[in-house]
């Protein structure tokens, strides 16, 4: 990296030199005073221009690792790269403890909810109870094999995860956030361990490449959870996102997910549904990583009637701006039925059934439904999620929303959002009728992925779960399954401008937002009086131009023959 900037640096300082020469030659040899004076302004905005590239290029990396004493190795572990990056960056893992990607917990302040992977269900794997080691294979930690993790050991940050530059690090599958210390052979592929001297040597700001190693994989593979991250977005066409498309503005992650102090902006679970503040300003309120935060609340040219930014008033820019779900070419889970898991062969080993080149059936997992470059749900959206935890009764007759959004119509700051809705089919508790987290990995009998019996495998998550305090009672040891569904918002893979919305997707009969409450849509919606009224008008302006254009039309003959045609 340092050598990259370095080159380039010293490319544009050769070129604006070369400029400079070619002045001075002008200068000596020419006796046109114009020409001194275009080429003066010439070379001077050249330099005006040129010198804060190569300042900027100089300036991307102020430390060349590879000349660290402290990083020349060998490490046998994790923990060892990070006690070396301690000794420079002292404060660094007492602030990364601070921040949600290390302690999986989040209190929501209108809710009152205790969220975060700790904590929180999904419609996925459905919950983080002693399933540590295969869960925590995302978490920014060494170790976090179970609950008794100790989240105040700083020697327990893994720095290599975020800030890897070489693509060579990763953590194993089911190893507590540990990578592998030697080449290992998982589901049939040889892992190979990475150098970690030579990662720790080779550090840098985060990427999309380090973040999406665990956001892009979210619920267990590529593309999977969210429907607006998968790896498409690591070098993206501009079609895809224009934002994060290395043709056009090449943002990383963390340009809109500004850090400070290692605590990120944005959270899944608390948004900004209505930003207000504007374009940041040092100094003022920071909404970032809203949209508004950079083309402010007023982004459109307002043009004859302001119409667009009138919309934008409440509705959010990613309604209009992420046409589709996944539309980068990978497709998205959009059902999970656990109820169908266990089909396994003669030899007791799992069933996996493909389909268009997708798995359609895992004889561990169950059924499956995936799609791709489709339309979103639009809801109204305040910006809070709210959940349902393992103590909160259900009704197992109707569809369970493990989460949803909040606000209405009539609620403050709401704004019409894009969802991506995961639906679902997994266990509860039938007889205190709640949702359960179960045991699906490990290698002792009570894992699902073990004996395959749902009874044993929720009792021991059930157990982990009320040891934590997140439940009250015990499983009643009878079981069912329930529909259930997730929502998800939509912000990434933002369209160019010119392949947004256009309006006709949502004025028109059943159009994007049919359904909607509280919204009148000119051309969807529509009133009997309302249209009767209106077609009356037309019909009687029709008639006043027919009427008019006849009465103009018989004066002007008998104008023409009063005149005998002069």
């Amino acid at each position: 990296m340092q050598q990259r900037s370095c080159l380039i640096a010293g490319l544009i300082l050769f070129t604006t030199i070369c400029g400079a020469i070619r002045f001075a030659h002008m200068m000596i040899y020419s006796t046109n005073a114009c020409i001194h004076r275009r080429w003066l302004f010439a070379v001077l905005l050249f330099f005006i221009m040129m010198l804060p590239l190569a300042a900027q290029a100089l300036a991307q990396s102020t430390a060349d690792h590879r000349k660290f004493e402290q990083l020349q190795g060998p490490f046998a572990s994790g923990p060892e790269v990070t006690q070396a990056c301690l000794s420079c960056h002292t404060e660094a893992a007492l602030q990364v403890h601070q921040s949600i990607h290390w302690t999986w917990s989040f209190d929501h302040p209108a809710t009152g909810q205790r969220l975060g992977k700790r904590h929180a269900l999904n419609n996925l794997c459905l919950g983080l109870a002693n399933n540590y080691p295969r869960c925590t294979s995302c978490h920014i930690g060494y170790g976090f094999a179970d609950a008794s993790f100790d989240l105040t050991a700083q020697d327990k940050v893994d720095c290599l995860i975020c800030h890897d530059t070489t693509g060579t690090y990763f953590k194993f599958p089911t190893g507590a956030g540990h990578p592998p210390y030697e080449d290992t052979l998982f589901r049939g592929k040889r892992l190979q361990a990475p150098d970690l001297a030579h990662v720790a040597q080779h550090v840098g700001p985060s990427s999309r490449q380090s973040c999406g190693a665990c956001h892009f994989e979210g619920g267990g593979g590529d593309a999977i959870k969210h429907g607006d991250l998968d790896s498409s977005l690591i070098a993206p066409p501009v079609s895809v996102d224009v934002h994060m498309s290395p043709d056009s503005l090449n943002f990383s992650c963390s340009t809109c997910h500004e850090f400070t102090g290692h605590i990120q902006e944005g959270s899944r679970y608390l948004l900004r549904a209505r930003p207000t503040a504007g374009i940041a300003v040092p100094g003022r309120d920071n909404e970032r990583p809203a949209c508004e935060s950079c083309h402010g609340v007023a982004p459109h040219v307002p043009g004859i009637h302001n119409k667009l930014n009138e919309h934008a008033r409440i509705i959010a820019c990613q309604t209009c701006h992420i046409p589709e779900i996944a539309r980068g070419g990978l497709p998205t889970k959009t059902r999970w039925d656990w109820s169908t898991a266990g089909q396994r062969d003669a030899q007791g080993r799992p069933i996996n059934e493909m389909q268009e080149g997708r798995v359609y059936y895992d004889g561990m997992k169950g059924h499956f439904s995936w799609d791709q470059a489709y339309a979103p749900d639009y809801f109204w959206f305040d910006g809070s999620m709210r959940y349902t935890l393992l103590d909160e009764p259900i009704d197992p007759q109707h569809v369970v929303d493990v989460n949803y959004p909040l606000g209405d119509f009539a609620s403050p700051d709401v704004r019409i959002w894009p969802f991506k809705i995961m639906y679902g089919r997994q266990p509860f508790d039938a007889v205190n009728q709640t949702l359960v987290v179960a045991q699906l990995f490990g290698s002792d009998p009570n894992a699902y992925w073990q004996g395959y019996d749902w009874v044993r495998a929720i009792d021991s998550g059930m157990r982990e779960a009320k040891a934590l305090g997140q439940v009250r009672h015990a499983f009643s040891g009878t079981y069912g399954f329930v529909e259930t569904r997730t929502y998800w918002p939509a912000s990434h893979m933002v369209a160019p401008a010119a392949d947004a919305l256009p309006c006709e997707a949502c004025h028109q009969r059943n159009g994007r937002l049919s359904g909607l409450p509280g919204v009148y849509i000119p051309g969807q919606h529509r009133y009997a009086l309302i249209s009767t009224v209106g077609w009356f008008l037309v019909f009687v302006s029709l008639l006043g131009v027919i009427l008019h254009g006849t009465m103009r039309y018989i004066l002007h003959v008998r104008k023409q023959r009063s005149t005998g045609g002069v």
